[in-house]
């Protein structure tokens, strides 16, 4: 009798662990490496839109650059520099409606600066980028009346 509780129970106890798979909608992963020479602004806006993604985002990056182009925050214009630089990190939203990317990189002695990635970052030795995208949302940039910029609209397909 005792056995037939234990595996009674047993099986109550595995029954009520399983879990059911999410209907989740699929991620899409995108992974490319740039040479020495490229600009990693335009080799990504470049995926986004030969892939036709609409809602994605930097998964990772890791590489380094020999010339930045970066727009400090709440400046105009872009600032730029030429040197050794590793890229520390690059995040954001992509889309083939707008992106918004910001990079920090980090000198030889370790100064790190970031802020938003323009045009003109060139690539030293290489650029590993994984993107990841979803056609769960579609992303969009438009004036809501909460800033003066173009802000990023998040619609439901």
């Amino acid at each position: 009798m005792n056995k037939i509780l234990i595996a009674c129970l047993t099986l109550f106890i595995l029954s009520a662990c399983k879990t059911k798979p999410m209907n989740q909608p699929a991620t899409n992963i995108y992974a490319f490496r740039l040479k020495p020479g490229e600009d990693l602004k335009l080799a990504i806006e470049q995926v986004v839109k030969e892939k036709y993604i609409n809602a994605g985002w930097v998964a990772t990056c890791a590489g380094s650059l020999t010339t930045y182009t970066i727009r400090f925050a709440n400046q105009p214009g872009g600032s730029t520099g030429e040197g050794y630089f590793e890229i520390v990190s690059l995040v954001g939203t992509i889309s083939t409606n707008g992106s918004h990317l910001h990079i920090s990189i980090s000198d030889s002695t370790g100064k790190t600066i970031g802020g938003h990635l323009m045009e003109g970052c060139k690539v030293y030795t290489t650029a590993e980028i994984v993107l990841q995208a979803t056609g769960k949302y579609q992303f969009t940039r438009e004036k809501d009346g909460t800033t003066p910029w173009e802000e990023l609209q998040i619609r439901e397909n």
